[in-house]
């Protein structure tokens, strides 16, 4: 059995390729709360669902994995009938996990720079200062993303310099505000209006927020890599929320 969360989490998603029914243990299926909005609650032990997974033939990468508190949450690449990228986040309670969120995306790009949205940096260092860049990204989304005071934005970056991974967006500070600045007929088409969730472990910063693009209910869940007080580099995942009447259970997205 793995010993530490964040192998138990890597060997669990492993799972769906491999169909290791042991690393379903990790998961307290009697306490498991689901948040993807498409995924049905108790229908199907998790430990016969990825195994029947498996038999599909998936391929899962898990390119970063980071622990905050009781929290562990990765950046994962996922290859089934189709290429996604997502983000999993997964709370423990009594050395188990028993709730779960996600945002997945299907894979675009490499953008106009020339990033993936999975390569680049993944080191992780800076422990120490995890709160300090966690309170630091926590003003960017809401100063900037939310309140969209962009006049502030050189605050957050050394001088105008971000690599960027979104497959919308170049790198440069001069892309995220033309993307923020935008407007249709109907408003801004990019639009964030709550930070529901902020999770950190040292040089690494993932924000969970919800807003709307093009005129979509979405869930923004982006991952922020700080170096020297500044946000450097940045991954996402834009997901369209479904409408009430299509969830299969009732936890919410968030």
């Amino acid at each position: 059995m793995p010993s530490t969360r964040k192998d138990q989490i890597q060997a669990l998603l492993k799972s769906l390729e491999n169909g290791n029914t042991e690393a379903v243990a990790v998961v307290n299926e009697a306490k498991y709360i689901q948040h993807n909005p498409e995924t049905h609650e108790g229908s199907e032990g998790l430990a016969a669902l990825f195994k029947r997974i498996s038999k599909t033939s998936p391929r899962v990468n898990i390119v970063r994995i980071f622990e905050d508190g009781d929290y562990v949450f990765g950046h994962t690449e996922y290859d089934f009938a189709n290429s996604n990228i997502g983000f999993e986040v997964f709370r423990f309670e009594d050395g188990q996990a028993v709730e779960h969120w996600d945002n997945i995306q299907k894979r675009q790009g490499p953008n106009a720079s020339g990033h993936s949205m999975v390569d680049g940096e993944s080191e992780l260092t800076d422990r120490h200062l995890t709160e300090i860049n966690r309170e630091m990204v926590k003003s960017f989304v809401e100063n900037i993303l939310i309140k969209r005071q962009l006049d502030k934005l050189d605050n957050y970056l050394s001088d105008g310099k971000l690599t960027q991974h979104s497959p919308y967006l170049t790198d440069g500070a001069e892309s995220l505000s033309s993307a923020l600045n935008f407007k249709s007929e109907q408003g801004y088409t990019l639009r964030y209006d709550r930070l529901h969730r902020i999770l950190a472990e040292g040089n690494f910063v993932l924000t969970v927020s919800e807003g709307s693009r093009e005129g979509n209910h979405s869930s923004f869940y982006d991952l922020y890599r700080v170096a020297e007080g500044c946000i450097a580099e940045h991954w996402d995942t834009v997901e369209t929320v479904p409408p009430r009447s299509e969830w299969k259970n009732n936890n919410g997205k968030f």
